[in-house]
């Protein structure tokens, strides 16, 4: 039907240009970001879950963070008690050295000065090995350090996710044997630990149980260590995998989203043009009446 108050044509392509256009500018949009959800008007669901997912990598990368610096402060424990190992290995050799009958008592004398120089530096290890800038053992007589008490980390996103470590009763433990080692661990006074053959001879028994000691509580470090590592590339494999599903939520597909602008480009050229012609519909009226 022909009238000059209403031009369907007009009317239909004004809508089809409108549609076009929206269309387009959410195609350029996401090919401008590099997302095809920029809006929860994109996907409302798709977005929750992309959030979720964000919220969960992201709390992986700490927890992955924080399991590298476990391992580093076990590390830095385990690498002081080594050399703590080294020194009642050398003072076990001045103890067996010393209850030899072939020794005189200047080479005791001679010994017992390295015996409590190696025991001051006992002391000096367990007072002040430190990670962060806080102490890992504290006092010889009461260990108040970090690794006195149970440590917790935090290995995941959730708040179930931790892992207890507590080396409290071994490091108490030790603290208790070096003591008895050597007095110039607690106390900083010179002893007579390996002055005379037949206490020389008691003290091997005394720095074999140290030295078992401090196997003990390198071997809990150690296992500490190793799960974290084990915890850690969990996390990687979770992380990763967990990245890639928010990505197939939220990151667009370029192919597919360039071939539509294209197509939405001649859409929009096109109803454009239609447009222009259904303006000269209302002509065909006045040519009626002519």
């Amino acid at each position: 039907m022909l009238s000059l108050h209403t031009n369907a044509a007009a009317l239909s392509t004004t809508a089809a240009v409108g549609s076009n256009q929206k269309a387009l500018s959410t195609s350029m949009t996401r090919l401008g970001t590099g997302y095809r959800i920029n809006s929860a008007m994109d996907d409302a669901a798709g977005l929750q879950i992309a959030t979720r997912l964000e919220a969960q990598t992201r709390g992986m990368s700490v927890a992955m963070r924080n399991t590298q610096n476990g391992i580093s402060m076990m590390q830095v424990a385990e690498g002081a008690f080594e050399e703590v190992t080294n020194i009642l290995m050398r003072m076990k050799d001045l103890a067996t050295e010393s209850a030899t009958a072939s020794a005189t008592d200047d080479d005791r004398t001679a010994m017992q000065s390295e015996f409590d120089a190696l025991g001051s530096e006992l002391a000096n290890i367990f007072k002040n090995t430190s990670f962060g800038g806080e102490k890992l053992f504290g006092d010889t007589g009461t260990p108040d350090g970090k690794l006195s008490t149970a440590l917790t980390f935090q290995i995941g996103a959730t708040s179930d996710e931790t892992m207890e470590v507590d080396a409290s009763d071994a490091l108490t433990t030790l603290a208790g044997t070096l003591d008895s080692v050597s007095g110039m661990f607690n106390t900083g006074t010179s002893g007579d630990e390996i002055a005379a053959a037949t206490d020389a001879n008691t003290m091997i028994d005394t720095l074999a149980d140290a030295l078992d000691d401090v196997g003990a509580l390198r071997s809990q470090l150690g296992a500490a260590s190793n799960r974290l590592d084990h915890v850690y590339n969990n996390l990687s494999n979770m992380s990763t995998n967990t990245t890639e599903a928010r990505s197939r939520i939220m990151d667009v597909d370029y192919a597919s989203e360039t071939a539509n602008m294209t197509s939405k480009q001649l859409l929009m050229q096109a109803s454009t043009s239609m447009l222009k012609q259904s303006s000269s519909m209302s002509q065909l009226v006045l040519s009626l009446m002519q």
